[in-house]
């Protein structure tokens, strides 16, 4: 069995807090094989889905219905012994000194002192690509508030998330080339920091929104009326089928 899926733990916007927050992890032969995101909806969604907290994680950004979860995640790894220090953080590098100044600067992480924040993980810096457990996974700027705030990710010829974003036609000519479900952050309407669908079809050709699965909506009735118009809708807790990624391990010298 070489299954892969992505499994939506939270779906919703900032303030949609029945959806959860927009939350996913790759999964392989059921198992989560990296998680994108850890807000605080989408981390107990995640739990309650696997019954452990997650091994490894993508940060897109640093808004908080995507990283509250991290404060909750120390805990329960910082007091685990199998677990502290070997949790991957993937961070990309522009956005490591913001979630330092969000989650890292407390002056005691702990009541007694004696911690860092950064004790809990492995914090691994990336730029254009990384490689974790032997595959190699794309990482893309997107367009969500102020420049290199914020990113997208790529495991080739499987997925591609867009992250909270406005339209990033650019970006997916190149990062989307390989057939891959793309899952996009779109509610009925955009505002300056996220795509509406008038956004979508305006600067997305029909084959590329066909292969979409739209998430981070504000509510129940606009995923209905986005169904209506004949997009594809995440919704929290499902599992969409990918096909098996075309990286793969790097040559032996």
């Amino acid at each position: 069995m070489d299954a892969w899926s992505l499994r939506l733990h939270g779906v919703g916007n900032a303030s949609a807090v029945e959806l959860g927050s927009a939350m996913a992890s790759i999964e392989h032969q059921g198992k989560p094989w990296l998680t994108i995101d850890c807000g605080a909806e989408g981390l107990s969604a995640f739990e309650a889905q696997y019954g452990h907290p997650p091994g490894a994680v993508f940060i897109t950004h640093v808004h908080m219905d995507h990283v509250a979860g991290l404060e909750r995640l120390f805990v329960s790894t910082y007091f685990d012994p199998e677990r502290q220090g070997r949790t991957r953080l993937y961070v990309p590098a522009p956005v490591v000194p913001l979630l330092q100044r969000r989650v890292g600067d407390y002056p005691n992480v702990l009541a007694e002192g004696g911690a860092n924040f950064w004790d809990a993980f492995q914090l691994v810096p990336v730029s254009d690509a990384f490689w974790h457990d032997g595959l190699r996974l794309e990482v893309f700027p997107v367009r969500h508030h102020w420049p290199d705030t914020a990113f997208g990710l790529r495991l080739r010829g499987s997925v591609v998330w867009s992250g909270d974003t406005r339209p990033i036609p650019e970006m997916l000519a190149r990062h989307a080339d390989a057939g891959e479900l793309i899952a996009h952050d779109c509610a009925l309407h955009g505002n300056p920091s996220h795509t509406g669908l008038d956004d979508l079809e305006r600067e997305y050709g029909e084959a590329l929104r066909k292969r979409m699965l739209l998430y981070h909506y504000a509510g129940h009735a606009d995923a209905t009326a986005m169904v209506a118009r004949g997009y594809r809708v995440a919704r929290p807790g499902e599992s969409w089928p990918l096909a098996a990624p075309r990286a793969t391990m790097p040559a032996l010298p």
